[in-house]
């Protein structure tokens, strides 16, 4: 089953109480607790069938609000009508929801007929002797519209492909048995995170949820009880607005059986340990005061490793433009925002390249920085890096840290805003990407993505080097010639930290989620992609009738493209979805 970690249950002295909530309030959280509880026994007694008649029913209604959802995702973040990058708010709201309902239906449809979600797909082996599951494209029209991109998850060593189909399932292979009600606390930066989280404790737990929303997304809160209306009026789902007054409460009722939550480590701590010198006591002693089982995704510094070899001056640009998508997507605001760059300082074409990042960085579409305690963030950047490169009226650093400098700020704050530094090592080659990995692993903070980009020649030369530096990567999400969040926005991966974490050093965290073939022992997913796009991947290397990605910052049809790629997933119009096609193509 998906990893939780429990925390002690020996008895322990009284803690300080938080201050109590309104009685109000608390009844109101009781009597929403209380419906859950017979709300998870209805669950129980649902078939597979009717589960997987609920998410039709759920993808209407989503599909019903998602204009409004992009809409009202967009202003709160300071997005106005004919902004750039509305589309993000497409992509990463109502699209990711629907493509994760659709596929998670054909999982619970395939379980309905006595059949492993993954019977049809490809299972080979990985570096390492790991079962390697080929999760994307899984249908025509997935090969169509993200053409040239491709997703695996990587089960851990020991783990067989006939023990993987038999396990996939999780527990829709135990549908009567219930989970209890579980709490998740939804991230605050991404629309979708709360809602998939929400699916993931449903269907790989059994656990009917409330769920408490990030008070930035307060204003989404109406259009979220629209749009999950089929869980809610069952009872299988209930949510709450509150700051950390209802999130402790919450927390520490007895009739919650699990958290999770998507944040940072310090709020994770808060929560498993408790704050100020009492919590930190307690994390020397090794006693928790979290009582129950916790899951967590909490983000970290990602690398994206750039492997020397010859590039043209068009995948130059067309990387750089990359590189600072990883960065200024959702003004940096992102638990896998792009942060160190890993360059080889032998590299004949090192400096062309910085020349590019530095152009494609400055000239990126303006937006506001908006998450609470940004400004702090890259305050904290400013002191650490002086001689920081600032650009678009000073809300965007680049810092390029030089052989006498002290890399280390960067490389261990997870600066969640527009902040990206720039690293050298020496060397070329397979020398190169095995101290790149190395350095990744043992100097960055956490482990949930990294990123490579490989030209396809120096990627064939490096041969099974290659693949053996990417088992090397304790990452779990790697992205190779993309950027992993396209592993997030493809259900079909899954998402969340290398194994590993626990409650005394939760680094990126505990569990994953998506995963939508609800497959188990999970290490890794691996994304892979073009490095040229159409017209240019017609040459050497893996192909694509897609050009830049509507996800690039700079896709001059990029709002348009995210909206017209939705709206198809949607209502499967595939006229209107030729138009969106055409536009595509003048990105």
């Amino acid at each position: 089953m998906s990893p939780t970690v429990k925390t002690e249950t020996t008895p322990a002295k009284p803690r300080t109480k938080a201050p109590a909530l309104p009685e109000a309030t608390s009844e109101a959280l009781d009597a929403a607790i209380a419906r859950l509880s017979t709300g998870a026994r209805t669950w129980t007694h649902l078939t597979l069938g009717q589960r997987a008649r609920l998410l039709t029913r759920l993808h209407a209604t989503v599909a019903a609000a998602a204009e409004e959802w992009a809409d009202v995702a967009s202003t709160s973040k300071g997005l106005e009508p004919g902004h750039p990058l509305r589309g993000e708010e497409w992509l990463s709201g109502p699209y990711a929801t629907l493509v994760a309902l659709d596929a998670y239906e054909a999982s619970l449809a395939a379980l309905a007929k006595g059949k492993s979600p993954i019977a049809r797909l490809k299972v080979d082996t990985a570096p390492g002797g790991r079962a390697r599951v080929h999760t994307f494209p899984t249908t025509p029209v997935d090969g169509l519209l993200l053409s040239g991109y491709t997703t695996e998850v990587w089960l851990q060593p020991g783990v067989t492909a006939r023990q993987a189909q038999r396990e996939a399932g999780l527990g829709q292979l135990h549908p009567t048995e219930p989970g209890g009600v579980g709490l998740v606390l939804g991230a605050g930066n991404i629309t979708s995170i709360p809602v998939l989280d929400v699916f993931y404790e449903l269907l790989a737990n059994n656990r009917v949820v409330i769920l408490k929303v990030n008070p930035t997304q307060d204003s989404l809160v109406p259009m979220y009880e629209r749009a999950l209306a089929p869980l809610i009026e069952p009872g299988f789902l209930h949510i709450v607005r509150g700051g950390g007054d209802v999130g402790g409460y919450l927390v520490n009722h007895p009739d919650i059986a699990h958290v999770h939550i998507t944040g940072s480590a310090a709020t994770f701590d808060a929560i498993a340990w408790g704050t100020g010198a009492n919590g930190a006591r307690r994390k020397r002693e090794g006693r928790p005061q979290l009582k129950k089982p916790i899951t967590a995704e909490l983000g970290g510094v990602s690398p994206i490793i750039i492997v020397p070899g010859v590039w043209t001056d068009a995948d130059l640009k067309f990387h750089a433009e990359h590189v600072a998508t990883m960065r200024l997507q959702n003004s940096g605001h992102n638990c896998i925002a792009g942060q160190v760059v890993i360059l080889s300082s032998d590299w004949a074409q090192r400096e062309a390249f910085l020349k590019a990042l530095r152009t494609a960085y400055a000239a990126a579409p303006r937006r506001p920085v908006w998450y609470p305690h940004s400004a702090e963030k890259m305050d904290a950047a400013a002191t650490a890096y002086p001689d920081a490169i600032w650009s678009a009226g000073h809300s965007r650093a680049l810092i390029e840290v030089g052989p006498n400098d002290d890399a280390t700020a960067v490389e261990t704050n997870e600066y969640f805003s527009p902040v990206l530094g720039v690293v050298a090592l020496p060397g070329n080659g397979q020398e190169f990407l095995d101290a790149a990995v190395a350095h990744a692993n043992d100097k960055l903070t956490g482990t949930l993505g990294a990123n490579v980009l490989v030209d396809p020649v120096t990627q064939e030369a490096l041969g099974a080097g290659f693949e053996r530096a990417i088992a090397d990567l304790r990452y779990g999400d790697i992205a190779i010639n993309t950027w992993t969040a396209f592993a997030f926005l493809t259900p079909t991966a899954t998402w969340g930290a290398y194994p590993g974490g626990s409650v005394e050093d939760v680094q990126s965290g505990i569990g994953i989620v998506h995963n939508a073939f609800l497959l188990d022992h999970v290490e890794r997913s691996v994304a892979r992609g073009p490095f040229r796009p159409f017209p240019r991947s017609l040459g050497r290397g893996r192909f694509s009738v897609l050009p830049k990605p509507p996800w690039f910052v700079t896709s001059r049809t990029g709002a348009a493209v995210s909206e017209g790629f939705t709206r198809f997933r949607m209502d499967g119009n595939w006229a209107r979805l030729s138009v969106t096609l055409v536009k595509a193509f003048g990105a």
